[in-house]
């Protein structure tokens, strides 16, 4: 019988035990992250998770709220099929919307990262620009935006003085002058709400290697190459979480035809809350589509290697 060698035996229980301590180590960073969300899950279960169930329950009933309290009736998908085959207002809003969106978003995304990029540089008072770029975030509440719209100080003067919208509604189909005079005509407002985006951006460029830089310096790479190259690839992972940021954003903020349009629903006698959560949940919907398209076609994790893509 052949008897196994001391140092065999030896390495082979040094690999369990380090086998070992990782799978502890992995189950106490699970843990410390479960510890994290924790208070998440519990203000979830205790503030929403009713809302939204009853939400979803009073979508297929029709609501109406009298003296003795929520009365429901339950009659199925009639509020979702009234909702797309006898409401043409809320579809027409609907569509204009989600084609607003789809060129706002790139817009957003495009300026802030070019802010960042600049503000990067080396150059003084960082700070300050930062602050600049961010202040228009916390002053311009719901409120506020809607009294600078009434009051015209959200137009652009060159849009009206060279008739770009009049050339963009002669030369071009409804279905795309509508969404993209919409951008225009709101493109201060757009630039207004990247202060959020520009600050993850700067968070991103912050964390690739000055010395990645250098070596491309140094083996002839031009500035649009470096940019090409090792720049953009390494904030990746920012640009996804921006376009998401911005996404929600968008359909979440208080210049939100279709919230409103939600929000007249619940108080009409014919159609009542039954009919307003049905919209609100097409609505909850679409934007979830979306995401996820997002998260698909941006999200996938590729292996990039910043020196390599120097060589």
């Amino acid at each position: 019988m052949k008897t196994v060698p001391y140092r065999e035996w030896t390495s082979f229980w040094r690999g369990v035990n380090e086998l070992l301590l990782k799978l502890i180590r992995k189950r106490r960073e699970m843990f410390t992250g479960y510890l994290f969300v924790l208070p998440w899950i519990i203000g979830f279960l205790l503030f929403m998770a009713y809302p939204i169930y009853f939400s979803l329950y009073m979508s297929f009933n029709r609501v109406l709220i009298t003296s003795d309290g929520i009365n429901t009736t339950f009659i199925g998908w009639d509020n979702f099929k009234y909702a797309f085959l006898s409401d043409p207002k809320y579809v027409e809003e609907l569509i204009l919307f989600v084609q607003k969106v789809v060129f706002m978003i790139p817009v957003v995304v495009i300026f802030a990262m070019l802010v960042a990029l600049l503000i990067n540089q080396p150059i003084r008072l960082k700070g300050l620009f930062r602050g600049i770029f961010f202040l228009p975030v916390v002053i311009t509440s719901g409120e506020v935006v809607k009294e600078l719209f009434s009051q015209g100080a959200t137009s652009i003067p060159i849009v009206e003085r060279y008739g770009i919208v009049q050339f963009l509604e002669a030369n071009f189909s409804p279905t795309w002058s509508e969404p993209i005079i919409a951008v225009i005509q709101q493109l201060i407002v757009i630039l207004w709400y990247s202060g959020v985006q520009i600050l993850i951006f700067l968070a991103g460029l912050q964390k690739v290697n000055s010395q990645i830089y250098e070596a491309a310096s140094i083996d002839g790479a031009s500035p649009w190459e470096i940019f090409w190259k090792i720049t953009l690839p390494s904030i990746k992972p920012f640009i996804l979480v921006n376009i998401v940021y911005t996404t929600v954003d968008l359909f979440t903020n208080s210049l939100n035809g279709v919230i409103d349009l939600i929000k007249e629903h619940m108080f009409k006698i014919n159609t009542g809350f039954g009919y307003a959560t049905a919209l609100a949940w097409i609505y909850f919907a679409i934007i979830f589509v979306i995401l996820l398209l997002v998260v698909l076609i941006f999200g996938r994790n590729e292996d990039y290697n910043p020196r390599r893509a120097v060589r």
